[in-house]
């Protein structure tokens, strides 16, 4: 056990402090460390990328929707499916956390970490492509982090032999994804206990029970998933439309304040500048997850034209987790009087701030998206395991079965009662993820660059033609 907090404080406690005004410090653990500066190098190597191509991702997001594939699944779907993992419970929780210790300001370090993230982003999905391999049990194609660092250590696409640090990627995805499993059913039985007095059994029950339907069956996740995510994400972000027009008044003040707060003398000199930047700089990381290898494990799956319109689309699901849906929390937040959320936390914030909005209405919406945000996320894991667990076990339906009874196991004991170890061994396995697929990025990162300048020279003879 202490051997395992080891590796925990290691990953994310911090390992350096720089002194800032006021007596505060910004403490930096080893993934921040290697996120941010792999973000910086990865915006510059690509030009820029996520500014210069933006309305590049919108064409090839439509492009993909108007097409029919035949092999797997198309662009858009994968954004789909991606955009379920990322738009989980953090994009709730997380924010509302994030304000509450860094203040409003911490939304702008956010954003900023969105942009970065959006190239790395890039990266590892135009890799994943490259690499991708068919499925003979599920059709259509897999891939992922455990393909392209098979391929760096082990020399060749579909060698045989495993390279060591594939494996040890593609475990750490398991472990992390069982996890997830756990909090997602606890965060959802907690809501609906709150919002309709429904005992944890109950739901927890329910919960599995559908959740098996559709993850024992063949390729019935991405079907819900298509139905599920846009219609859960527009409903929230037109209900946090819908409290911006109706306090548009509040929103100049709220706007002056996050960009106030991110960089202003108070916090400075009130020792809290490193919390706002912090807290901001975290919870973007996690939310949007450029880095830790897990979209890749839907974008290799796509059937595109060229693997850098997979990047592009990954690239977009970054803006949409951070930019849009945890902007969404934020405003709501912040709309809210701090006389009314004072002293609260989690859930219970971000409920006393929807029922100032909308009554006792709000409390029950917030509940209801809760569950679709992280029942979303529990179907989006359970397809990136596919590939990994292929990996490590070979092409059998014995494997594969296994993990997603054991998975549902966690979810249902996850909804019953909160185990912090869990919770823990989730955090460790995201960040030995992040580790890995970071040391196989920068070592492919000419390839994926390689291809980007590819896909633009073709785009700009298909235009002149």
């Amino acid at each position: 056990m202490d051997a395992f907090y080891g590796v925990y404080n290691l990953l994310w406690g911090d390992l350096f402090e720089i002194p800032l005004p006021g007596g505060s410090s910004l403490g930096l653990s080893l993934l921040v460390l290697i996120l941010i500066p792999a973000g910086l190098y990865f915006t510059v190597r690509t030009r820029f990328l996520p500014f210069r191509l933006f309305p590049q991702m919108l064409r090839v997001t439509l492009e993909n929707n108007r097409k029919t594939h035949i092999q797997g699944i198309s662009g858009l779907q994968a954004l789909i499916v991606s955009t379920a993992c990322r738009v989980g419970m953090g994009n709730l929780v997380g924010v509302v956390a994030a304000i509450s210790a860094g203040g409003a300001g911490a939304v702008f370090w956010m954003w900023l970490i969105a942009l970065l993230g959006s190239a790395t982003a890039f990266i590892e999905a135009t890799l994943a492509q490259m690499y991708k391999e068919k499925d003979p049990l599920y059709g259509g194609y897999r891939g992922g982090p455990a393909y392209y660092l098979h391929y760096l250590f082990v020399g060749r696409k579909g060698k045989k032999g495993k390279s060591l640090i594939a494996c040890l990627f593609a475990l750490s995805g398991l472990i992390c994804w069982c996890g997830i499993s756990q909090v997602t059913a606890n965060s959802i039985s907690a809501s609906f206990e709150n919002a309709f007095q429904i005992p944890p059994l109950y739901s927890t029950t329910a919960l599995v029970i559908v959740a098996a339907v559709i993850v024992l069956r063949k390729n019935a996740t991405v079907r819900v998933l298509d139905i599920m995510v846009p219609v859960m994400a527009a409903c929230y972000f037109f209900v946090t439309v819908l409290i911006i027009v109706t306090n548009i008044g509040l929103l100049p003040g709220v706007i002056r304040q996050i960009f106030a707060q991110a960089f202003g003398l108070e916090q400075a000199v009130g020792g809290g500048i490193g919390a706002v930047i912090m807290n901001g700089v975290k919870r973007g990381l996690f939310s949007n997850e450029a880095g830790s290898g897990s979209a890749p494990c839907a974008a290799a799956a796509a059937d595109v034209s060229h693997p850098a319109k997979a990047g592009l689309l990954q690239s977009l699901g970054v803006f949409i987790d951070t930019l849009v849906i945890c902007s969404c929390t934020a405003m709501i937040m912040l709309m809210t009087p701090k006389s009314l959320t004072e002293g609260l936390e989690g859930m219970d914030l971000l409920q006393a701030s929807m029922s100032y909005h909308l009554g006792e209405a709000g409390v029950i919406l917030i509940a209801v998206i809760l569950w679709l945000f992280s029942f979303s996320t529990f179907l989006g894991i359970l397809f990136y395991a596919r590939s990994n667990v292929a990996y490590l076990f070979g092409d059998n339906w014995t494997a594969q079965s296994l993990y997603k009874i054991l998975c549902l196991a966690m979810l249902f004991a996850g909804g019953l009662a909160a185990y912090q170890f869990v919770w823990d061994l989730g955090d460790v396995g995201i960040g030995l993820m992040t580790v890995f697929n970071m040391a196989g990025l920068f070592a492919l990162a000419p390839k994926a660059l390689a291809s980007l300048r590819d896909y633009q020279e073709k785009e700009m003879k298909r235009r002149k033609n």
